[in-house]
């Protein structure tokens, strides 16, 4: 989207955008919005929802429990959601926050933990990963948060993949593939839905990486002649997609 009234803080909201409408926020917000960000009545800033654009608003009355924002104009139309899957097998805590924040910003439209048989962790509070899916997206003017499905394991996301992805292919960063480009085998994807799995530190097993290659609807790819870690090869992985069949081109 175009960088409009970037000087402005944003904030994603839950509620209805349109004009002259009023918004009225709750004690979180309205403590970010007083006291943190030292907001008053008159200041401006840009409220999205992920249906209805981009908003500028004004704080019409600030308090200490809840603050009333007025529309004034939207500023970006609402962009179309991203049908780009991502799983990944769960890592420790900031390095997680990492990953969720930069397939955010990569434009994924939804992003589900995997458990392998190398996982780290296996316990996750969502709402830690929405709240980082939307801090990423009012950093970065991503107007779609991503939705945090909940936690599969490995077998069973196999198992139930075709009845509840249909023709999605999945492609796998495969760190045992010959090095190669994955140029040419992503452009036979050019216009079909895609999911991207990415294993975990130390790798899929043995067993669950010849499951995954033995798939009608897997897609296995190389990142290159190096090992990389976990989150690194998230975002080399979603560059590659995005620029070669995704809304990069």
């Amino acid at each position: 989207m175009p960088r409009t009234h970037k000087t402005l803080p944003r904030l994603f909201v839950a509620e209805d955008l349109r004009s002259g409408a009023t918004v009225t926020l709750g004690r979180d917000p309205a403590n970010y919005l007083v006291n943190v960000l030292r907001k008053r009545a008159g200041d401006g800033l840009i409220l999205f929802n992920g249906r209805d654009g981009a908003w500028r608003a004004e704080l019409a009355a600030a308090g200490k429990k809840t603050v009333s924002l007025t529309l004034v104009e939207q500023t970006a139309p609402q962009s179309p959601r991203s049908d780009l899957w991502y799983g990944f097998a769960p890592l420790k805590a900031a390095r997680l926050d990492y990953m969720i924040q930069k397939a955010t910003e990569m434009g994924v439209g939804m992003i589900q933990p995997v458990v392998t048989r190398h996982t780290q962790v296996t316990r996750l509070k969502p709402e830690r990963l929405r709240a980082n899916a939307v801090e990423a997206a009012e950093q970065c003017e991503v107007l779609n948060v991503p939705d945090i499905l909940p936690v599969a394991g490995f077998e069973n996301l196999l198992e139930s993949w075709p009845e509840f992805h249909g023709e999605r292919r999945l492609i796998l960063a495969d760190e045992s593939a010959p090095s190669a480009s994955p140029l040419a085998t992503l452009q036979t994807l050019a216009g079909q839905p895609i999911g991207l799995l990415i294993g975990p530190e130390g790798g899929f097993s043995a067993d669950e990486r010849a499951r995954l290659r033995g798939l009608p609807f897997v897609t296995p790819i190389s990142l290159g002649p190096r090992i990389l870690r976990a989150d690194t090869a998230a975002v080399a992985a979603l560059a590659v997609i995005q620029s070669i069949i995704g809304d990069w081109r």
